[in-house]
């Protein structure tokens, strides 16, 4: 597993490290019961200390995308279903109102506007499928 932290960044390093593992996550680079380095092993390649990887390690567990399993290690969540959090379903609340509100301007009704939606979350899950 390959991570950089950028120590110049104004995101916080375990905010980079966090980030990072659950994109390979999405992406398909890390698959389900892959196991993570440890929390030590982690720290030490990226000169960090360890509690900065236990925080990233733990929000990764707090979304559902990993699971500890005690002192046999870290390993990617047999789902790989990252959980929304009230912020992200907030986000995506605000998206969908601002999608119909144009999809009406535009003179679409709701089957429509519902069936543009669809093809184009059909598209990008085909897009991340084939990357």
């Amino acid at each position: 597993m390959i991570l950089r932290v950028d120590p110049a960044s104004p995101v916080p390093p375990y905010e980079q490290i966090r980030s990072q593992v659950s994109n390979m996550i999405a992406a398909g680079v890390l698959t389900r019961d892959a196991r993570l380095p440890t929390i030590r092993q982690l720290a030490g390649d990226l000169g960090l200390a360890g509690g900065t990887v236990a925080r990233a390690y733990r929000e990764l567990e707090d979304e559902g995308l990993v699971v500890t399993r005690g002192r046999h290690g870290t390993f990617v969540a047999t789902n790989g279903v990252k959980r929304p959090s009230r912020e992200a379903d907030q986000l995506l609340a605000e998206t969908a109102r601002g999608f119909a509100v144009r999809a009406r301007q535009l003179g679409f009704d709701s089957s429509e506007a519902l069936a543009a939606a669809e093809r184009a979350l059909d598209a990008v899950t085909a897009e991340r499928n084939s990357a």
